[in-house]
């Protein structure tokens, strides 16, 4: 996700759940989790640290983040179900699997939603104007994208007329995707298969 992204995800953060916890407890020292499908540290929680240093927080000092690393799909339910039992602030879930899996744990804990692809397909808000429930953040709207990539696509290579999409079966976000690509291509007179899996299953 671009870091840009990540300084308007953390503006969230702070604006709707860490200054309420600070009015509520203000000795207390917020404490945010931050579950990713990745398998370790990358440009994208670099992007949130620095986003954190931005808005004047220092971690170790004034916040603190519990960060858990899923390196794929089988573990995200175990590590959600753990920093729930933290009793934290609020939740950072990044990838539409991540989100589902603390949205699986608790109903009533605050979470931002990072790189998702569809939140309302998906279920995890109600639309994006009025999320409603115990989920906010930001989406990357993906599917909507289908026919553009396609007709980027055709622009390129006029004569193509098949395609392979690369997709993991265990991600309802990349389903989502097969789907408004197949449905596009029929309008290009194209046909898209989708192969799996695809190890990680991000986004």
């Amino acid at each position: 996700m671009n870091p840009k992204l990540f300084l308007w995800l953390i503006t969230a953060i702070l604006l709707v759940s860490i200054h309420r916890a600070e009015a509520q407890q203000p000795q207390k020292t917020p404490r945010i989790g931050y579950l990713t499908i990745l398998a370790g540290p990358s440009d994208r929680d670099a992007a949130f640290r620095r986003g954190l240093k931005d808005l004047g927080y220092t971690e170790g000092k004034d916040i603190t983040v519990e960060y858990r690393y899923a390196n794929g799909t089988d573990r995200l339910g175990q590590l959600a179900a753990e920093l729930i039992r933290l009793k934290l602030d609020v939740l950072v879930a990044e990838t539409t699997p991540a989100v589902q899996a603390v949205k699986n744990a608790t109903t009533t804990a605050p979470i931002v939603m990072a790189a998702v692809a569809d939140p309302v397909g998906s279920g995890f808000v109600a639309s994006l104007a009025r999320p409603g429930g115990n989920i906010t953040g930001l989406s990357l709207i993906l599917p909507e994208l289908a026919a553009k990539r396609l007709e980027l696509v055709r622009e390129v290579l006029p004569r193509i007329n098949r395609l392979a999409f690369l997709a993991h079966s265990g991600n309802p976000a990349h389903k989502m995707f097969v789907k408004e690509a197949q449905d596009a291509a029929a309008t290009f007179d194209m046909q898209v298969r989708a192969g799996s899996d695809w190890r990680t299953g991000g986004i």
